[in-house]
This record gives C-alpha cells, sequence and structure tokens, in this order.
C-alpha cells in the first residue's frame, strides 16, 4: 500500500507557480485545466496574462479573474488566440492581478459562461520575484 502512495505522490505532475527573470519576466503556472503565463516587460512597462486550456473557451464580452482574497476583476480588452484556446489580456498595470495571487487560494477565471478554477496556492513568493521585475542595467 505504501508503494502505491508513494507511486502516485511522484507521478502527479508538481503544481508550483514558476518565476524567471529576464525581459520580459515570466510567471508560469500549469494547473490540471490550465497553463498561466504572466509576462513584465519592465522597459514598456507592460503586462500580459495568457490562461490556455484544452478546449477553446467560448466568446464573451468580458474576462474576469475572481481571487480567493475576495477581488475580482474583470475586462472587455481579452483576446482569443491558439484556435480559441488561450484567453490573453494586456496592460500597462497588474496590481489587481499581483496581489490576487499572492492571496493565494482557489482562483476562478471567468468568460461567458465558463468559470474555470486554478490554484494560486504557493504563488506569493514566485508573485513577488515577478512584481519586482526590473529592466536589467544598460550596457
Amino acid at each position: 500500500m505504501r508503494t502505491l502512495i508513494a507511486c502516485l505522490f511522484f507521478a502527479s505532475p508538481a503544481a508550483a507557480w514558476d518565476f524567471m527573470p529576464g525581459l520580459p519576466c515570466l510567471l508560469t503556472h500549469s494547473d490540471p485545466a490550465l497553463d498561466i503565463a504572466l509576462t513584465h516587460d519592465p522597459t514598456q512597462p507592460l503586462y500580459t496574462i495568457a490562461l490556455t486550456r484544452d478546449a477553446p473557451w467560448p466568446e464573451g464580452e468580458s474576462f474576469s479573474l475572481a481571487f480567493a482574497n475576495g477581488i475580482t476583476i474583470s475586462t472587455p480588452f481579452h483576446a482569443l488566440t491558439n484556435d480559441g484556446r488561450t484567453v490573453t489580456v494586456a496592460d500597462r498595470g497588474f496590481g489587481n492581478v499581483i496581489i490576487g495571487l499572492m492571496s493565494g487560494g482557489i482562483a476562478t477565471a471567468i468568460l461567458g459562461p465558463e468559470a474555470v478554477p486554478f490554484s494560486a496556492i504557493g504563488a506569493a513568493e514566485p508573485t513577488r520575484a515577478f512584481a519586482a521585475c526590473t529592466p536589467p542595467p544598460a550596457a
């Protein structure tokens, strides 16, 4: 029985949030339902978030993210790409997204009638590093 439990534990994918510095800085996470990628180009400044799933997203007038801390943000300025499987938003500021991810818990991406939950557990430290992303020194 212990062997079976150990095999199941090690066979399941890691659900970590990962930060990679660069230009742009990158914060990624894979959840069973979504692959999430945030970018930040501090030279612009410009932030993007892309949420990709296996099935196409439905059409919808606005895209929303609801976070465990009670913050819900919405925008009509989203785009569907990748055969409709990726919803993307770009903006000059992502303060509420960053605060929402750092709060942990379960967040929900909402487009049209679809509400797709994802885990923000473990996102706090990588998100702090992402928020602190600065332009590389001039050469």
